[in-house]
């Protein structure tokens, strides 16, 4: 049995690394993409997680593959198809440590997934199964998430979501936005960012959206705010959870660092999602902002994924 299982992009993230003597941009070639993120944060944190999704069978799928398994991320989910290229996404930082991207996705094997490929002996043993809205871009990773759902459900699996919502890989917002929405009913827990809202909702307010996807069917709704930490809102009410102060070098990463330490956090706790309360789930996004505030220290989201003890640090120095 899994602790998580996570379904959708596995990537290269080629990051902004400077200037070449000549004057040109570097870029330095990172393992990336946010359910990869997660599961590394979590197996950091001293949980068994497994990886369902696609690369291409070139020299960047050989990487990554490797990459998981080195973090002991299980791949027997992982495809390597050889007619499609694995995704690559260049990621430029301004001053602040915030990205913009562009990809190399047309398509992306990522993309490519088919529901016949799943490993339904992972999906069957997983507590908590997590996928983000980039597997719904296009077919066949659509058809496979949605069925990945089902099955993880139909086995009694948590469902867990963040959108991670990224506008050069939809067609446009509109489609976004349905595709989006199309699964939030299924789902257990969500995590979305404060930009997200409106694209989930049509409400800006984080409390307001929250509570309009709670009336969905999710029990725990997380709205993350950048610096300021977290927004947690569940049937009792909402609680602001701020973050730990810190010299951000690059933010690649912080969102799937929180969530790897919230779903750690509740793990840990071995509650049912259905039992949980405001108090457990914003203690929960204390963790998570733990784990936040170390990624976002170092250069690369998974290179940087914190070990428990430093994460466990954070928290006694802050208590």
């Amino acid at each position: 049995m899994y602790d998580v299982t996570a379904l959708g992009e596995l990537l290269i993230d080629f990051t902004d690394a400077g200037m070449s003597p000549s004057g040109q941009k570097l870029f330095e070639r990172n393992p990336g993409g946010a359910p990869a993120n997660v599961l590394v944060a979590l197996q950091r944190l001293g949980h068994s997680t497994a990886f369902v999704g696609k690369v291409g069978c070139d020299m960047h799928g050989v990487f990554l593959r490797q990459t998981l398994e080195e973090n002991d991320v299980d791949c027997s989910g992982l495809v390597s198809d050889p007619d499609h290229f694995t995704t690559l996404a260049f990621v430029a930082l301004d001053p602040t440590g915030e990205r913009t991207f562009s990809f190399a996705r047309k398509p992306g094997a990522d993309t490519q997934l088919r529901p016949e490929e799943l490993n339904r002996d992972v999906l069957q043993n997983t507590r908590v199964l997590h996928v983000g809205s980039l597997s719904l871009t296009d077919e066949p990773a659509r058809s496979a998430t949605l069925e990945a759902l089902h099955i993880a459900r139909d086995a009694g699996a948590t469902l867990s979501y963040d959108p991670n919502y990224r506008a050069s890989l939809w067609p446009a917002a509109e489609v976004a936005a349905q595709q989006m929405r199309s699964v939030v009913g299924m789902m257990d827990l969500v995590k979305i960012s404060a930009e997200e809202t409106g694209l989930l909702t049509d409400e800006s307010d984080p409390i307001e959206a929250a509570r309009k996807i709670l009336a969905q069917g999710p029990k725990i709704v997380v709205v993350t705010l950048d610096a300021d930490g977290a927004m947690v809102v569940t049937a009792e009410g909402a609680r602001m959870v701020p973050s730990f102060r810190v010299d951000a070098t690059d933010t690649t990463g912080a969102g799937d660092s929180f969530w790897g330490g919230f779903l750690c956090a509740m793990l840990d706790s071995g509650m049912n999602v259905r039992d949980l309360t405001l108090d457990d789930a914003a203690s929960f996004a204390r963790f998570g902002n733990a784990v936040a505030s170390l990624c976002v220290q170092g250069r690369g989201a998974i290179p940087a994924m914190p070990p428990r003890g430093a994460v466990e640090d954070v928290l006694t120095n802050n208590a």
